[in-house]
């Protein structure tokens, strides 16, 4: 949730871009175009002229061996319409140079796409790919990637529980830009963008329809004892759904201060919220109903925890500290209390 000019959030979108080479994510969850998950393994010739099997898996090594038509040879045709062949060769061959492998960062299988990411062993440079199920890559982006290992040692002095019960989806999350956008914001640096799924799917039903979202109308609980210090409950939630409202960022809000952090609950369905500010609550202590308000273009729940209590006005997030040792990067599961 990027601050857009000075009051507006980054369009939190998520749809998966299928096809753009540049813009590999407009935010955080799936296509609403979604074919089997059961990708095929499709052929391709290399440049001697062999066939070789595509595995998603072992991109990186292609790419570092210089087999860049190999790679380009199992790209969707909207990817290959974006640039040519020898643009994306000498554009990968560029961002290869100096770097001797790719670690994975992350895994995330969604509505019928698979998005993976690697990183250089300094961290300063990174690879995206996107699939879909025919195995065909829809995007791909190399970049390189800040770091800041000095606020990434820094943790909340409270720990901290998740905001909601049962497992939800970490979609972006996580210490470096590929597996979190917001990581290149200060004031959002360590935010989580935070979905439910059934089957590697998000939603069931008409992709339109907010109550199609397993993440919709879920309880939101308070992470830790606090005293609320902010509610926004009267925006609308956005529908049809991929309808972002840019106007009201933050959409229906909880914030709590919990002793000099301050937690933020964003993007609740309207009218949901049942405490007022002024009031003290404790850990599970139920604030109201997940929604897809604000700067939102599907039901999740975005969270985070800043060192003040504004999100826009020179506040900055800090890492999260979890009650339990929770994996919070991209594609994993946190699971709350029940």
């Amino acid at each position: 949730m990027k601050k857009k000019s000075n009051v507006k959030m980054r369009r939190v979108a998520l749809i998966l871009v299928a096809g753009a080479f540049a813009g590999l994510l407009a935010g955080c969850g799936g296509s609403k175009e979604a074919p089997e998950p059961s990708p095929t393994v499709k052929e391709a010739v290399t440049n001697e002229g062999e066939k070789s099997e595509f595995k998603f898996e072992n991109l990186p090594d292609l790419l570092l061996r210089g087999e860049y038509e190999t790679i380009y040879n199992h790209a969707a045709q909207a990817f290959k319409d974006e640039i040519s062949l020898a643009d994306f060769s000498a554009l990968v061959g560029d961002f290869s140079k100096g770097v001797d492998s790719l670690k994975q960062s992350s895994i995330l299988k969604l509505n019928g796409m698979e998005l993976r990411s690697w990183t250089a062993p300094d961290g300063k440079k990174g690879l995206i790919a996107l699939i879909d199920a025919s195995n065909e890559i829809n995007s791909l982006q190399v970049r390189p990637l800040d770091v800041y290992p000095e606020t990434d040692a820094q943790l909340t002095k409270v720990a901290y529980e998740p905001p909601f019960k049962g497992d939800w989806y970490v979609y972006w999350g996580g210490i470096n830009a590929l597996v979190n956008y917001h990581y290149e914001y200060p004031g959002q640096r360590y935010a989580y963008d935070i979905i439910k799924v059934k089957d590697e799917k998000s939603y069931n039903g008409d992709p339109l329809k907010n109550e199609s979202y397993y993440a919709f109308n879920q309880d939101a609980f308070a992470p830790a004892d606090g005293v609320v210090v902010k509610v926004i409950n009267d925006i609308p939630d956005n529908e049809p759904v991929g309808v972002a409202n840019e106007k009201a960022p933050e959409g229906n809000v909880v914030v709590i201060d919990h002793g000099g952090e301050y937690s933020f609950i964003a993007h609740m369905k309207k009218g949901t919220i049942i405490v007022k500010e002024g009031d003290k609550v404790k850990t599970g202590d139920l604030l109201g109903k997940t929604g897809n308000s604000g700067n939102s273009s599907e039901a999740h729940l975005h969270f985070q925890v800043s060192n003040g209590p504004d999100l826009f006005d020179g506040s900055h997030a800090i890492r999260v500290k979890w009650k339990n040792n929770i994996e919070d990067s991209q594609g994993h599961t946190i699971s709350g209390g029940e």
